[in-house]
Parts: C-alpha cells; structure tokens; sequence
C-alpha cells in the first residue's frame, strides 16, 4: 500500500471515531443498533465493500442501508456478494474487527494492511472496486449512506454508485444482475417480475377467468416494501391487490404493522379488521425480504389464520415438482440429466410442514438456523427451495438446470407446440425470472403465490388446509455461559453438555407428536428452546419441562 493510500484511509477515518463503549457483531442480519451510533459502523462497511470488490477483480460488492423488521430508530448495514447473496461467512470476523478497531491507526495497520496482504488484495490500482448502494425509507439513512460512501471512497479508486431507495432484495437483485452482464435498475427489475408474472398467468389452465382474481390485501408495514409494490401494481395494471401501511397516513415503520410482528404476534397489524373477514391478506417487512400471508376468521377482528414461510414453501414445492414431472414424461432426448429437486428448512420449521413435504415425496433435508446456511444448502440442488416460517426464503435454480430447461424447451417448441410439457418447460423458466434468486424477497414471493394460487384455483382457505400446523412453543432459559451447550446435526442434537440430549428425548417422548430442542442465543446468554406437541397444552408443557431440564443442567 502506498503511502497516499496510507494517508487517504487515515484521514478519511479519523472523521468517524468509534463510540466509546460500542462493540458490533456482523451476522445474518448485517450491522444493527441505534442509528445514532452507526456512523463509523457504515463509514468502515463501505471499506470493506471495497476491498470485497477488489477481492473479486473488480466484480460489482452490494451495500444496503436497512434495520429490515427493527424499529425505525435502528438503522443497520448489509453487504451483497458478487453473486447477489449475502457476504461470505469467511469474511465475517474480519468485518467486525474491522467495526471495532479502536482508532484509525489500528484500523489500518493492524487490519486493513494485514488482511489485504493475507487475501491478496492489491492496491496498485490495476483493479478498480464498483460498490452498489441502497437505502431504504427510515430517516437515519441519508446521512449513514453517505458515511458508506467516504468508506468506499477511501479506497483510491473505488466507485460508489447510489441506486437511490430501495428494497433490500431489490439491491441484491441489482447486484447479482450487474455481475451476470445484464440490465440492473430499478426498472429493469420491475419488468422482469411483472413479465413472468403475466408469463405464468396466461399459463395458467384457468387464463381466461384472470379478471376474476379475488382481492388481496397488503400490510405494507410503512416502509419502502409498500412504495415499492404500489409502483409494481400499475406496472401490472391489475386491480385486485391494495395495498394498505404505506407509511403515508402517518404510520410508523414496524410498530404494529410488518411481517415480523404478525407472525410472532399472531395479531391482526394495524389498518386491519373485522371488514376484512374472509379476504386474502398478506404482510411484508419492513425492506421486503420477508412475507407471510393471514386470514381473519371472525368480525372481532384481532385474532388470525397465519399461512406463514412453510406454507410458502410447500405451495412452491408443490407446484415445481407438479410442472417437473409432466416436464419429464415421455420421450426425452437428453434422459442423462435427471433434475434434484430439494427442500431446505431448519429445527424451527414445524413438524407438520415436513411429514406433508416427505409424504409428498420430495426431498428435506436440515440446516442449522440462518438464512446463509439455508442458502448455501439450497445452491447443491438443480432446484432448490428454501423459507423460514418467518417468512424469508427464495427457490434457486442452477445453470445446468436452466441450460436443460431452455434446450428441452426448444425442443419441445419445435416438435409439439402447445402441448403439456411445453407449457410446463415454459412455467419453469417463468418461476426461474420472477423468482429472486439472489435473496429473499416479499415483491417477487408474492407475485408467485398468486400465480400459483390461480393457476391451481385455490383459495388462500384451500391452501392452508395442504397440512394443519402442529402447537408450538418457545422460550428463553437466562444461564451463564451459552457456550456451554454445543449442538450437532442441524443443530437438532446435543452433545454437551453429557447426558441432556438423553433427558430431551425422555422428556419429549411423553408428549403425543412430541418433539423439542435446544440451541444456544448467537447474541445473548440465554438458550433457546423449542417444543411442539398435538395440542398447545402438550406443547407448553413440554416447552416448560425442558427449560427446567436446562436449568439443572446449566443452572
């Protein structure tokens, strides 16, 4: 590094000291906290943005300012790799001890200098970095994506281009298509989802009823999520979704509304309520990468039906495999490639969503908590589908697949026009473009819950009754030391500490349908604990009696 590279990373940093008593930690989530604290924070992530960049030749890093489903007091950072996905976990420990170096000197010396070394990165400018920014609606962001941006700029060469306000997913998705050689605004993205999803409705065997959509209700939690679908809406010029929380009636980001507080409360969100009774109605967070779909059953209007992440799943699923299998029957030229097509989901998933998946005879298998993990799983199939029950979730396709999926279709365009597998070969591809493979997202899971709902002319009732979700409870045991329980297989076993892995099985073999486990918190001393059974009080119980388990045991 030379000494004017030297100078600009010391000078630039000098204006963003750490707060005094502030540590931060990168995890799924990004950086989060107040964003009265996040200015040094972001300054160093647009670093680090840069030298992710510069790591991969120049290929184009995404920076998002968002606190996703937090208060809007929070404000928060995430970083997209070239591929459109979340950071490598390998870089991980590197950013938070780039977050939490004490002064600007440490920072360089001690950090930058010795990592870039280690990684190889150069910084004789025969590489340039091209960093993507976004933000989304909390009034904190402004002044924290320009903190990012002097981190960017720090790096002698490096270009931070402002994409404006956005949706998380949207930037990820704008990264993934730069880094692919394609057309990447903001536009670009909106036509792709509206045109596969107009692809999939006139697909659909009941195409010529479309005027007929029942309405659709949308919780847009007061945030960009909701900007953003009203703009998608008259894209698609299409009257039957309305979208309510815009954040233009005075609401407030996340209070009381968004995909995270109904589906951990359980509760109707704001602007919702007995007149809705019996209506499609859906919730996104607070950037639209998570979504969940509820009903209101009664005229009291506050309790709901959740169609939460694993319903998602298994409406996806269900579908894909449907048009795969009328893909494969017959005479296929190219019978070498046998398509896998897999399910991704972790403990929290509920008991009931996996029987119904594995009886519908696909492929599950588990991952430890967390969308990377999800994700990285998910990328081994040809098709994979992964989603939390929050919500948070996407289908990938890999390049082998959609190379056989374009040739079988031309194939089949060529020798029997307009037959079932050419419609089927031409649904998958339409999935493969309105689907965000990049990352979770609420616009494009919900434009594929309505292609797919009408395409099987079900209602969102019809839907919910594929399997009936078994009671679940969970809870947080305080303890001293988290780290004191290590777990294995998916995070599903415990092997310490001795003997309690054997005490939860007892425990849980009590209980009809009785199933439960134990991880530690990633962030406070707490273990968390999950229990499910055939009836709440089962359930509880059981949640109960493995808390008092892991009090003997930690206590």
């Amino acid at each position: 590094m030379n000494d004017e590279q030297r100078s600009l990373l010391l000078r630039s940093a000098a204006r963003f000291p750490l707060p005094e008593g502030m540590r931060f930690s990168y995890g799924t989530a990004g950086f989060r906290a107040d964003a009265l604290v996040l200015h040094s924070t972001m300054f160093r992530a647009g670093i680090i943005a840069s030298l992710r960049s510069l790591k991969n030749d120049g290929a184009v890093i995404g920076l998002m300012v968002t606190a996703s489903h937090n208060q809007i007091t929070d404000n928060g950072v995430k970083i997209a790799d070239p591929s459109g996905g979340m950071l490598s976990q390998l870089w991980e420990p590197f950013t938070d001890a780039v977050a939490n170096a004490p002064d600007a000197d440490h920072l360089l010396r001690q950090l930058i200098c010795d990592f870039a070394e280690k990684e190889g990165i150069s910084f004789d400018g025969s590489c340039r970095a091209e960093v993507l920014m976004g933000r989304d609606t909390r009034p904190s962001g402004e002044s924290l994506l320009e903190a990012a941006k002097e981190g960017v700029n720090a790096i002698a060469g490096s270009a931070a281009t402002d994409m404006g306000v956005l949706t998380a997913p949207q930037l990820h998705w704008m990264v993934r298509a730069r880094n692919r050689g394609e057309k990447a605004s903001e536009v670009h993205y909106f036509e792709q989802l509206a045109g596969s999803f107009r692809c999939l409705i006139d697909l659909a065997p009941n195409h010529g009823q479309k005027s007929t959509i029942s309405k659709l209700v949308v919780d847009g939690a007061n945030g960009v999520g909701a900007e953003k679908l009203e703009l998608l809406i008259k894209m698609l010029d299409v009257s039957f979704i309305e979208v309510r929380n815009n954040g233009k009636g005075g609401g407030i980001l996340n209070e009381g509304v968004g995909a995270d507080y109904v589906q951990k409360e359980r509760v109707v969100p704001d602007g919702f309520g007995g007149d809705d009774v019996g209506i499609r109605c859906a919730s996104l967070d607070g950037d639209a990468d998570r979504l969940v779909y509820f009903m209101i059953p009664s005229a009291s209007g506050k309790d709901i039906i959740l169609v939460d992440g694993d319903k998602m799943l298994s409406l996806f699923a269900l579908f894909i495999k449907d048009q795969l299998s009328v893909l494969l029957q017959g005479d296929v030229k190219d019978n070498s490639f046998q398509p896998r097509l897999g399910v991704v989901q972790t403990a929290y998933a509920n008991g009931a969503s996996t029987d119904y998946l594995k009886r519908s005879g696909l492929e599950v298998i588990f991952t430890p908590t967390g969308v990377k993990y999800l994700h990285e799983k998910a990328a081994e199939y040809d098709i994979g589908i992964y989603f939390e029950a929050n919500g948070h979730g996407t289908v990938l396709f890999s390049k082998c697949f959609l190379s056989w999926l374009e040739a079988r279709s031309n194939e089949l365009s060529s020798n029997s026009a307009g037959s079932d597998q050419q419609r089927a070969a031409l649904r998958l591809m339409a999935v493969s473009k309105l689907i965000n493979q990049a990352i979770g997202d609420a616009l494009s899971g919900l434009l594929l819950v309505e292609a797919i709902l009408f395409h099987m002319g079900w209602s969102i009732s019809q839907w919910n009754e594929l399997y009936h979700d078994l009671p679940s409870r969970q809870l947080k045991v305080k303890v001293k030391d988290r780290t004191a329980v290590v777990t294995t297989n998916a995070e599903t076993t415990v092997v310490k500490p001795p003997g309690i892995q054997e005490a939860i099985n007892v425990v849980s073999a009590k209980y009809p349908r009785g199933r439960s486990f134990i991880r530690p918190s990633g962030t406070e001393d707490v273990i968390r604990v999950y229990a499910e059974a055939s009836t709440k009080d089962y359930a509880d119980g059981l949640a109960k009696s493995i808390a008092e388990l892991v009090e003997s045991y930690l206590g």
